[in-house]
C-alpha cells in the first residue's frame, strides 16, 4: 500500500504470504499454509477482474500470484533486478512464460528460462537531468567546484559515513564539494565534519528531488542496490561503488562487479580500503575528467534505456 500512496486509480488487495523459513523450522508448516491461502485468495480475485497477464517483481509475496495465474492460464513474468536473483524468483522462474532482468549478467542464473533484458524501471517521479548550475543553486553549491554525491541507499549507510568522516581532513584543500545524504542517521555529525573541515556542502537524511542531485554530481559515492545503480546509469554517473557487505547472498558486490567490468565505476570493498586508499581514489577520478566521462558514457550503456517501457511492452505483448 505504501508504493500506492498517491495513486488512488489503483486497487490493491492483501496477501498473508510470508518469507520463506527454514524447512525444517516449525514456521514452515505456517509459511505453507499462508502459501496456499494467498494462491487461493488470487484466484478469487482473478476470476472477478480477469487479468491479461501477471507480474512478479521478487520476494515470496509475488510467488502466490505467479502460481496462481499459471493455474488458471493466465500469461505470467517476472522480474529480477540484481545481478544474483533471489530465492523466490529463483522458484518462481519455474511457473513463468518470461524471466525479466535488470542486468544481462543474471541470464546465467536463468539456464532453463526464456530471459528477456529489460533493464529495472525507475521512479517515474524521479524527472529527468536539469543543467548542472540549476541543479547546483538548489544546494547553494559552486558550480566551479567538482561535486561528489555521497549516498547509502536505503540501508547500509553508516560504513560509507564513516569512511567519508574519517577521509574529510584529507579532503579540506581539495577544490571539491559535497552533497551527502546519510540516511536517517548522521546528518548532524557528518554537517559538523565538514564544517570542521571547511569543506563547502549539503548535507541531509534524504532529498526528495534526485534528479537534482544526480545532475549536480560529478562523482558519486554510492551502495550498489539494484535501484541506486539503475539511477546512476539512467543519468550517465560514473560512481565509486561500495557494496553493502551484509546484501543476501552478496547480490551488491556482484551488481558493482558488473558496473566495473564495463568501466562504469570503480568496485571497492568495505571491509577491504581504508580512508587513505579510498581518498586517493577519489581525489584520481576527480582530476581526470577524460576518464569520468568514458565512465560516464559506460554507466549509460550497462542497462538499457526506458526499461519501465521495455516491460510494459512484454507485458502488452504476451497479455490474453
Amino acid at each position: 500500500t505504501q508504493a500506492l500512496k498517491g495513486y488512488p486509480e489503483f486497487r490493491s488487495e492483501r496477501l498473508p504470504s510470508i518469507g520463506l523459513p527454514s524447512v525444517i523450522s516449525p514456521a514452515f508448516l505456517s509459511f505453507m499454509k499462508r502459501m496456499w491461502e494467498s494462491v487461493s485468495r488470487c484466484r478469487e480475485v482473478y476470476r472477478r477482474n480477469r487479468p491479461g497477464v501477471i507480474l512478479g517483481m521478487g520476494g515470496f509475496t509475488s510467488m502466490a500470484p505467479v502460481i496462481a495465474g499459471r493455474m488458471m492460464g493466465i500469461p505470467t513474468l517476472i522480474h529480477e533486478s540484481n545481478a544474483i536473483p533471489g530465492r523466490a524468483n529463483k522458484k518462481a522462474s519455474r511457473f513463468v512464460h518470461h524471466v525479466l532482468l535488470g542486468l544481462e549478467g543474471c541470464k546465467k542464473y536463468f539456464p532453463n528460462a526464456d530471459t528477456i533484458v529489460t533493464g529495472t524501471p525507475i521512479r517515474s517521479t524521479l524527472g529527468q537531468a536539469i543543467p548542472r548550475e540549476e541543479a547546483l543553486a538548489a544546494f547553494k553549491l559552486d558550480p566551479a567546484r567538482k561535486t561528489i554525491l555521497v549516498m547509502g541507499g536505503s540501508q547500509g549507510a553508516t560504513g560509507i559515513n564513516q569512511l567519508l568522516f574519517k577521509s574529510a581532513p584529507m579532503l579540506a584543500n581539495a577544490d571539491i564539494q559535497i552533497i551527502h545524504l546519510t540516511g536517517d542517521r548522521d546528518d548532524q555529525l557528518a554537517a559538523a565534519n565538514y564544517l570542521r573541515d571547511n569543506i563547502p556542502a549539503y548535507v541531509a537524511s534524504f532529498h526528495h528531488r534526485m534528479a537534482e542531485a544526480y545532475s549536480a554530481a560529478d562523482l558519486a559515492v554510492s551502495r550498489a542496490g539494484a535501484a541506486s545503480i539503475s539511477e546512476l546509469s539512467a543519468f550517465g554517473i560514473p560512481s565509486i561503488l561500495i557494496p553493502y557487505p551484509y546484501a543476501t547472498d552478496n547480490h551488491q558486490e556482484e551488481n558493482a562487479k558488473i558496473f566495473a567490468e564495463a568501466n562504469a565505476a570503480l568496485l571497492v570493498k568495505e571491509s577491504e580500503t581504508g580512508s587513505e586508499i579510498f581518498t586517493r581514489l577519489l581525489l584520481g577520478l576527480l582530476e581526470d575528467d577524460h576518464r569520468r566521462m568514458q565512465m560516464s558514457e559506460a554507466a549509460r550503456a550497462v542497462a538499457p534505456l526506458d526499461a519501465a517501457q521495455n516491460v510494459a511492452n512484454v507485458m502488452e505483448r504476451i497479455a490474453k
